[in-house]
């Protein structure tokens, strides 16, 4: 069987599992078991012989200990005003500018996003916060809705990223670089969105009317001094790993402690709310782990069909240079998006993709955040785009109205990726200097 038509049966394995509504990690063993069974023919004893070092190997790991401690720290720190006060602090100092508020949207889930590491967090949160306020002031629904769903993006493309430590794991690379190599390209298209959402309401000032509010000095560095809680903790974080203090999983419980702190002083929280946002954290890494487990599985099935070594010979053949491989995938990430969530999109394609980028010259910390914007993308492609989702539960508004609004800003994730192709120093350049 050759290379693609093996690729496509996996695929279609993996698609058929999902589809039926298994789980993840179920789907993924079907296909692995398939592999085992089916392509290579081997024996039910061979295969728990090699399983079972593999799912220990998998779930085993140190870096494993950052996620649920990110995710509890992202749980608690949902909880509080948080959002509220990073809206309130940015607004005074956006306000002049063409499109105003919406400017807001866009920077506070950005600096959200360092605190959560989620973008079904950051979009749910702002979106509560922002949505009704920026409606209230006759903005435009479209760039309120397109700028609150793809600026939720940003929250696995900014550290701490929850699935920049899987792809650590799974791709066997410092977790630590890619973080830093998340920092640049989250703020760049944190910039494109707000330099997009500037233009359309410099030639059209009816779609972000001037806001009449007046601010004093004072009140806009009181603004400025309530987020200062969020800005400290986020400063720790990065500082204590960059700095040599801490792991990134050490420096995740610290995050955990200071979140318990600044949600006591931004509205109190009691015993109940940390069992419920604890039990939160355990649940969702359950499913992130045994995923794990499931993905290194079908990766070992893949290494035994040596079909990243025939897909490498197949595509060397086709003579494709590095930046049409990378447009292939990009598009058939796009269509994956389409059917799949992004955890998924990334534990099925990194035993394939990986060793394909990495022989056409591709750095693997590079990929990892290719590949998180890929996952981006897909957070807001109709019709199993997450964030659409999300926010349609906030906002009661149709799902097609969503997309379409969204539509403009997916087209600037894509600009995102060429300008990260075209100078991929954006995502090298942090990590090189640790």
């Amino acid at each position: 069987m050759d290379p693609v038509t093996l690729s496509l049966v996996l695929l279609a394995v993996v698609i058929c599992s999902l589809g039926a509504g298994l789980w993840i990690f179920v789907g993924l063993l079907l296909t692995a078991l398939f592999a085992f069974l089916v392509l290579l023919g081997f024996p039910v004893p061979r295969i728990g012989s090699i399983l079972t070092p593999v799912i220990l190997k998998s779930v085993f790991s140190f870096e494993l200990a950052a996620v649920p401690l990110f995710i509890w720290m992202g749980e608690i720190i949902s909880g509080t005003n948080l959002a509220a006060k990073l809206f309130s602090g940015l607004a005074p100092w956006v306000r002049r500018l063409p499109g105003g508020l919406l400017h807001a949207n866009v920077g506070g889930a950005v600096i959200f996003s360092g605190m959560s590491g989620s973008s079904v967090a950051a979009t749910a949160t702002i979106g509560r916060v922002a949505t009704s306020e920026l409606i209230g002031r006759r903005y435009d629904p479209s760039l309120v809705y397109g700028s609150i769903t793809v600026a939720g993006t940003i929250g696995i493309m900014i550290p701490p990223s929850i699935t920049l430590i899987i792809y650590g794991i799974v791709a066997e690379v410092s977790v630590a670089k890619l973080f830093a190599a998340g920092i640049f390209p989250g703020l760049m298209l944190g910039l494109l969105y707000s330099g997009y959402i500037f233009v359309r309401s410099l030639i059209n000032p009816a779609l972000a009317p001037a806001q009449q509010d007046a601010y004093s000095w004072r009140q806009r560095f009181a603004g400025l001094l309530g987020m200062a809680p969020v800005l400290l903790l986020i400063a720790f974080l990065m500082g204590s790993i960059y700095g040599g203090f801490a792991t990134p999983s050490e420096s995740a419980a610290v995050g955990v402690f200071g979140a318990i702190v600044i949600a006591r002083f931004s509205g109190g929280i009691t015993l109940a709310d940390l069992y419920r946002t604890g039990m939160n954290a355990v649940l969702t890494t359950a499913m992130i782990g045994s995923a794990l487990a499931a993905a290194a599985v079908l990766a070992t099935a893949i290494g035994f069909l040596h079909l990243p070594q025939m897909l490498s010979e197949a595509i060397v053949a086709l003579n494709l240079s590095p930046m049409m491989l990378l447009l292939l995938l990009t598009l058939i990430y796009v269509m994956l998006g389409t059917v799949l969530d992004g955890i998924s999109m990334v534990l099925m394609t990194v035993p394939i993709v990986l060793p394909l980028l990495t022989t056409a010259g591709f750095d693997p910390i590079w990929i990892g955040v290719y590949l998180v914007l890929m996952v981006e993308i897909g957070l807001v492609t109709p019709p199993i785009g997450f964030n659409l989702f999300v926010l349609r539960s906030i906002t009661g508004v149709p799902i097609g109205q969503i997309a379409l609004a969204t539509l403009p800003f997916f087209a600037l994730m894509l600009l995102g990726g060429l300008l990260l192709s075209i100078f991929p120093q954006i995502a090298l350049w942090l990590p090189a200097q640790i």
